[in-house]
């Protein structure tokens, strides 16, 4: 269902239509007192009735339409759909400053989650499920481009480095690499449940990268997690893109603060 509602919750309200109790004494005079009215008297009574009655229907019309919009939204049946995440942000570039001359190489990280086939599903409110994976279908892949886009643009010291993904499945000729790094994804997944006049979505990863120092031999070690919410009025799959993007980037912006370049090498930040 759709769009309103801050990260933590979302309420939707819906304006019930109803003959205000204000206006029964209105009727009841106007009831009283027709037959003492003379004829444009009477006609004056009777518009003033009408434009209450225009505007009770009118009100009532639009929480109808309303409240069937909401239903529609919220109760339309999965049908097994699977709807592919693209997870690759806009990256702020840092203002220019030379490259480090350290030479980065990123693994494809290992997929260790127990469902490989999918990040998750939307369960409807009326019955059904629609699917969510990541475009490509190959989620270590997409894990170790987002890293890479993040370095080639912001990374440690607020600047760009020097960085190229490896081909999946090849082996790195360590010869053209300072620091190799690599993971094993645990956890990535997207999930969305519909209820009456909203939907709840949820999104979760958990890795552990490993940073190979080539010079020394030497390696660092950091497991990164985290969890997102949100609770939508309007739904949408675009709320399942963004807020896994957003877990993903709060991941790397994690191990980031964490770790440090240092003599061409990565080390723990403390």
């Amino acid at each position: 269902m759709g769009k309103a509602a801050s990260r933590r919750a979302g309420v939707g309200r819906v304006r019930r239509a109803t003959f205000s109790a204000s206006c029964q004494p209105r009727y009841l005079s106007l009831i009283a007192n027709l037959g003492k009215l003379d004829p444009l008297q009477r006609w004056g009574g009777n518009r003033k009735e009408d434009d209450i009655v225009k505007q009770t229907r009118g009100r009532l019309g639009v929480g109808i339409v309303l409240t069937a919009s909401l239903l529609m939204g919220a109760g339309c049946g999965g049908t097994g759909k699977t709807f592919y995440l693209d997870l690759q942000q806009k990256q702020a570039a840092a203002q220019y400053m030379e490259p480090e001359p350290v030479r980065i190489v990123i693994e494809t990280f290992e997929d260790r989650r127990l469902e490989k086939n999918r990040l998750g599903l939307r369960t409807h409110l009326w019955g059904g499920v629609t699917y969510f994976n990541v475009a490509g279908e190959r989620a270590g892949d997409v894990i170790a481009q987002a890293l890479a886009d993040r370095l080639k643009t912001r990374g440690w010291k607020d600047q760009a480095w020097t960085v190229r993904v490896a081909s999946s499945g090849a082996a790195t000729n360590l010869n053209d690499a300072d620091i190799v790094i690599s993971g094993q994804l645990l956890d990535f997944s997207a999930n969305a449940k519909s209820r009456l006049f909203s939907t709840v979505v949820t999104t979760s990863s958990k890795m552990v990268i490993t940073a190979r120092n080539i010079g020394d031999q030497s390696s660092t070690i950091r497991g990164v997690e985290g969890a997102q919410y949100d609770t939508v009025v309007w739904f949408s799959e675009d709320d399942v893109q963004q807020l896994l993007a957003a877990t993903l980037k709060d991941g790397i912006d994690r191990f980031l603060d964490d770790t440090k370049i240092e003599q061409k090498a990565l080390r723990p930040a403390r």
